[in-house]
């Protein structure tokens, strides 16, 4: 599991309780040590199988039933390309580590995709356009979300919406640079690497963790003139 995506979806997480929603994160094997209950807090996390497509659907329908979730957020989640594999960034086949959580989105309304490579869970919505841009997938990913919001890393993707958001309720919701920092070491810890080096170390998509605190840090700033903080982390 990468250090870029677990972050932002806990901020999010942090930030719709504040709005009095129920989360319920949903991932795979490989991830779910970095969501363990003492970071997740009160929150549920459901384990989606690693199986076939056919396998792979009808745990999605149950579980939809079982949950009905009012909306559904994916962030740095591989999603399928046309030829029904997950290819990373890099072009490589991943498609026996990946649960195809993609038949939780397909055909449901109210849907958001947040991602930075074009690989991702919502990067349907440009698919026509990713494979002109030098630096993105030839293949990138067709699954379609609602709202699809961009970044050039996912967990920024995650913290703009945190600070759109703070801007409408009035209180600033964002995480603190050092709640950043300290979550990203515990995920290093617990197996996470750097998406662009595959390595265990605290950086993220090749941004150490100063260079990385840069998108918070103008976001709080956005947010200071005329809001309050509200959480203490």
């Amino acid at each position: 599991p990468e250090t870029d995506g677990p972050p932002g979806a806990v901020a999010l997480a942090k930030e719709l309780h504040f709005f009095g929603f129920t989360v319920i994160y949903v991932t795979d094997k490989y991830t779910m040590p970095l969501l363990a209950s003492d970071i997740v807090e009160q929150d549920r996390v459901l384990e989606f199988p690693i199986t076939d497509h056919r396998s792979s659907q009808q745990f999605a329908q149950r579980l939809l039933a079982e949950v009905q979730p009012s909306m559904l957020i994916s962030i740095e989640r591989c999603g399928l390309c046309r030829s029904r594999r997950y290819l990373n960034m890099a072009g490589k086949d991943i498609t026996e580590y990946t649960a195809k959580i993609d038949y939780l989105f397909l055909e449901r309304e109210n849907t958001l995709g947040l991602g930075d490579g074009g690989n991702e869970i919502g990067m349907g919505n440009l698919a026509q356009h990713i494979p002109g841009v030098d630096t993105l997938p030839n293949d990138p990913a067709r699954t379609p979300t609602s709202k699809l919001v961009i970044a050039s890393i996912s967990n920024w993707a995650g913290y703009g919406l945190v600070a759109a958001l703070s801007r409408l309720s009035g209180h600033n919701l964002l995480p603190s640079v050092e709640w950043e920092k300290e979550i990203i070491n515990e995920m290093v810890v617990r197996g996470a690497v750097d998406g662009v080096s595959a390595e265990r170390k605290c950086a993220v998509d090749s941004f150490d963790l100063e260079q990385n605190a840069w998108a918070l840090i103008q976001l709080h700033k956005l947010l200071k003139t005329d809001i309050t903080p509200t959480y203490p982390h």
